[in-house]
């Protein structure tokens, strides 16, 4: 069914990955991957004023070769990014219809709430802003990306009635997961009436080569589809989903996601099993038992990044990449102003208060090592 009025397929192009050729977008493949997505009857785009040179070659590859009317395109705003006044991130939207050359926005985002970040739309007083962008026809919808809690999320829906959607990240590792809360993030937009666009579905591309154990579960079932279709389709088959995205960095994956969502109408109850299946296996696999309620941190006096350290960690059990496990590990302390695990002094105090029973001290010090 449309959601806000709008008939979009659930596969959305996600902007963020977009192919290089020496250190710059490749905009010539890119033009090819919008055709074939339009082709296949597709019209959702996916930008941000954050993703370096996103939106100047969606511009050449998209708006300066097809009629405005013939795809919705979204794009963000991160005023918690170098803005010091209103001025600077009103910037960011001039800045975004300058880049595009779209003339209007068919979804304008604030981007990235949740945490610290949320305060500085309150501050530049953005949400009244896009408001009046959307009445002058600059803005269709209004919504916001959220990475954050639940209970959070409840507080901006409450306070801000006039967000049209919410895109969240979802997926069915991620789902049950006690850091990032997919369905109860999930649910609270449901709650508050408010359609979804999903974002992550194959969680930055660690969903295309799972664990063995995830991956034989999938490939038995269906071997001729792909590992990372059956990410996109989990997403796509809840209700209340505008779109699913999908940061696709070349043709090959652009073809693959549509093969099976061109003519995608929901998962069979058997297909739903299959995906339980997996979320089972992937239960099995032994990872610290943080539920981040972060009780450990109020009482360590070093400041120790103690539940992000441990989400690094659990990232490298589960996917064995140490690239994306360092940039967790790097977002999650450091950029929330911790310490690292290997400035732990071992006083136990933390062990006292987790109701997990967790050997902090020890899994502190095999975080160091691993991240050393």
């Amino acid at each position: 069914m449309p959601y806000l009025g709008e008939e979009i397929k659930k596969l959305g192009f996600g902007l963020m990955r977009l192919p290089q050729k020496d250190d710059a977008i490749d905009v010539d493949q890119v033009k090819q991957m919008v055709d074939r997505f339009m082709e296949a009857g597709f019209t959702y785009f996916d930008t941000a004023w954050a993703y370096a040179g996103s939106e100047d070659a969606i511009r050449k590859a998209l708006v300066k070769r097809y009629p405005r009317e013939s795809y919705q395109l979204a794009t963000k705003n991160a005023a918690w990014i170098n803005c010091k006044t209103r001025e600077d991130a009103i910037s960011q939207f001039e800045q975004s219809l300058e880049r595009t050359g779209a003339g209007y926005f068919d979804f304008y985002l604030l981007h990235n709430l949740g945490a610290g970040r949320t305060k500085f739309f309150e501050d530049f007083d953005m949400w009244n802003f896009v408001t009046d962008k959307k009445k002058e026809g600059k803005i269709r919808h209004i919504g916001f990306s959220f990475h954050s809690t639940p209970e959070e999320l409840e507080e901006i829906l409450k306070a801000h009635p006039e967000a049209e959607f919410v895109q969240l990240q979802i997926n069915y590792a991620d789902w049950e997961n006690p850091t990032v809360q997919s369905r109860a993030c999930y649910e609270m937009a449901r709650k508050y009436g408010k359609p979804v666009v999903i974002m992550e579905p194959v969680k930055g591309g660690m969903l295309a080569t799972p664990p063995e154990s995830v991956k034989a579960v999938f490939e038995q079932a269906e071997p001729e589809h792909s590992v990372a279709s059956w990410a996109i389709r989990f997403a796509a088959n809840l209700d209340g989903v505008i779109t699913v995205l999908s940061g696709m960095s070349n043709m090959e994956q652009m073809q693959d996601n549509l093969s099976y969502m061109k003519e995608f109408a929901g998962l069979s109850p058997e297909q739903e099993n299959v995906i339980r299946r997996a979320q089972e296996e992937l239960e099995k696999i032994p990872l610290i038992p943080c539920t981040n309620c972060n009780y450990c941190a109020k009482v360590c006096p070093m400041n120790i990044g103690i539940s992000g350290s441990f989400t690094a960690m659990n990232y490298l059990t589960l996917y064995h990449n140490e690239a994306s496990a360092r940039f967790q590990e790097n977002f999650l302390v450091s950029g929330h102003g911790k310490k690292r695990a290997a400035e732990c002094v071992k006083c136990g105090k933390c062990e006292q208060v987790c109701p997990q029973h967790i050997s902090i001290r020890s899994e502190l010090e095999r975080t160091a090592q691993a991240f050393a």
